[in-house]
């Protein structure tokens, strides 16, 4: 006998586990219940089933059911399926329909992509042939992989509209704006089309001091990011279009970065260069690391998911951002429970700078993470040292600031000092600052008496572009005297990255992978026969790589023209006015002509000169 679509309805609840207790989300099936009352006014649509969370940045679910005899591919059923997408597009950008027989299913994700409403429709292939639970209908909009050139394309728009319709002109309150505006998102906040400045403004707090209540009664010092955002002194803007273009901007950069296949790609780091583009370095003396840096660091001090890790200076989050990815992949995905561990107990970082520590706060509550082991301090200071001794570091990636009025040397030594013995310790800092501060009695040979640097990477000398340093990896064992110990020297002279304008370098041809593997498995193995770069340093004479002397080369022009800057010199010639009547009777004096192989000039002589 065929199924009845009631009996359909029935079965189809109990698949996708509509009749479970949800908290923050309104799911269910039945004939009877209008989109009025599910909160859609004035609408008296009554869907099959419906999933609607509370936060409306996450996505929906609608339900149309049909009798066995029925098919699923009827144009007809699809249209009715579409209405109700586009009721439940009153509230959500994102949400999927699902029809269904019994049997057969027929799935359609529709995305709003813009203010006015553009509709982004996709029939959903390589789908499950049978009704599956609703988390795998949830998770078809989590499937798109981050576009690094989209966010920077949004920040950039982002940042122009913050600095001229919004009249912010500070640089860094600009990022904290959308950082929040980010966190908001991401906490259900409602940012929507057409709704007034003040609105948004008090959305975003309200859902910041909402999303931080719990985890504030862990660290109060996530109260820091609530007032920087207050602090902000913004103009009232009547610019409606401006205003929907922001919290477009925003949502869409919200869904990259939500996406399953996130890939730990730091958005705050992206938000630092494009924000920073006319300021190459942070007023607070730091110098933002690149994602393919944190990559490597991560696997050239193979971190794994049971270490703790640490950042003493931690700027926007970049290497906990990374070391969260990677350690949560390790461990089976986001929804185990060691990746619950992992974001709660085993990432940590510190900062001293106020707005910057707002930031990172932000940037791992974006990821819903760590964020209640991130503390402002002062690194220099006993009382962080007291706070990294409590906390078990295992490993420890860091890119300190880098100008000694910072206290680099003394933020290495306390780390150094406060992580338990034989912690692997890898810092980036400019190529010669330990080497010049070798015979420093306060820093340089405390250094290694107490610790052994066991290898230093010369990174790509344009590295971090438009700085004015060239760097290296230093790694450290903590508590381990150098003693006799050399030091082994490597030199990656290029990453594959390509500098493209107004958005810093970036591996653009996707070439860096390729080094990364290789220069792994050489650190790992000792061995580096395709760059032979290898060195084994005398810590007794070098901190730092040695790049090896340039051959003096001599070419028959150089003689030429030290010959003749000679001979003009004893005649009493100038040599510059020389050069200047020379090239004159060449440019408009003479008869030029060329050939394949080569030009011929003949100089014309004046209508006045002898023959």
């Amino acid at each position: 006998m065929a199924r009845t679509e009631d009996k359909v309805r029935d079965a189809a609840k109990i698949i996708l586990g509509f009749d479970e207790e949800e908290p923050g989300v309104n799911q269910g099936t039945g004939q009877t219940t209008t989109f009025n009352q599910l909160g859609f006014s004035g609408i008296n649509d009554k869907p099959d089933g419906w999933y609607f969370p509370d936060a409306k940045e996450r996505v929906a679910l609608i339900l149309e059911t049909k009798s066995a005899s029925e098919d699923v591919t009827n144009p007809k059923w699809i249209e009715e399926l579409k209405k109700n997408l586009r009721i439940a597009t009153k509230k959500y950008r994102k949400v999927v329909g699902i029809l269904y027989n019994g049997v057969d299913v027929y799935v359609l994700k529709l995305k709003l992509t813009s203010h006015k409403n553009s509709e982004n429709w996709s029939e959903v292939e390589n789908l499950a042939p049978a009704l599956q639970n609703k988390k795998y209908y949830l998770a078809l909009f989590s499937d798109e992989r981050i576009d690094k050139q989209r966010i920077y394309n949004l920040t950039k728009r982002i940042n122009n509209c913050l600095h001229n319709q919004f009249g912010i002109k500070n640089l860094y309150h600009r990022m904290i704006i959308t950082a929040c505006a980010l966190v908001a998102k991401r906490y259900g906040a409602m940012l929507i089309p057409d709704m007034e400045y003040s609105v948004m403004t008090n959305s975003i707090l309200n859902t910041l001091n909402k999303s931080l209540e719990k985890d504030k009664k862990q660290n109060l010092k996530l109260n820091i990011l609530v007032e920087v955002y207050s602090e902000i002194k913004m103009n009232m803007s009547n610019n409606q279009e401006a205003i929907n273009n922001f919290i477009e901007w925003v949502s869409e950069i919200s869904d990259c970065v939500n996406s399953d296949l996130w890939n730990g790609e730091d958005v705050m780091g992206i938000f630092f260069n494009e924000f920073n583009r006319y300021k190459k370095k942070s007023e607070s003396g730091q110098v933002f690391t690149p994602d393919h840096i944190t990559s490597f660091m991560y696997r050239l001090l193979d971190v794994n998911m049971n270490d703790k890790v640490l950042d003493a200076t931690c700027g926007s989050g970049a290497f906990l951002v990374k070391s969260m990815c990677n350690m949560i992949k390790e461990a089976g995905g986001v929804n185990t429970d060691e990746a619950s561990r992992i974001k709660s107990c085993q990432l940590f970082g510190i900062e001293f700078d106020r707005e910057i520590f707002a930031l990172a706060c932000a940037n791992m509550l974006i990821h819903k993470d760590g964020k209640t082991n991130l503390e402002q301090l002062d690194t220099r200071t006993p009382e962080a040292v007291a706070w990294i001794k409590s906390k078990g570091v295992t490993k420890v990636l860091m890119n300190p600031p880098y100008e000694r009025k910072y206290g680099c040397l003394k933020i290495v030594q306390n780390v150094l000092s406060a992580v338990p013995v034989g912690t692997k310790c890898a810092f980036i800092l400019p190529d010669k600052k330990l080497e010049k501060d070798l015979t420093d009695k306060k820093y340089g040979n405390k250094l290694l008496k107490n610790n052994t640097l066991t290898t230093i990477i010369k990174l790509p000398e344009n590295l971090f572009f438009g700085v004015g340093v060239t760097t290296s990896i230093f790694v450290f064992e903590a508590g381990k005297p150098q003693k006799n110990r050399n030091i082994i020297g490597y030199y990656i002279e290029e990453d594959g990255l390509e500098t493209v304008k107004n958005q810093g370098r970036q591996d653009i041809k996707g070439r860096w992978q390729e080094y990364e593997n290789y220069w792994i498995k050489a650190i790992q193995d000792g061995v580096d026969e395709r760059y032979n770069s290898r060195q084994v340093i005398n810590p007794l004479e070098h901190l730092s790589y040695q790049m090896p002397d340039k051959p003096f080369e001599i070419y028959e022009e150089d003689f030429i023209k030290t010959m003749m800057d000679y001979e003009l010199f004893i005649r009493g010639i100038d040599v510059k006015e020389f050069n200047d009547n020379l090239l004159k009777k060449v440019l408009y004096s003479s008869d030029v002509i060329g050939s394949d192989h080569e030009v011929n000039i003949k100089i014309r002589k004046a209508k006045n000169e002898a023959n």
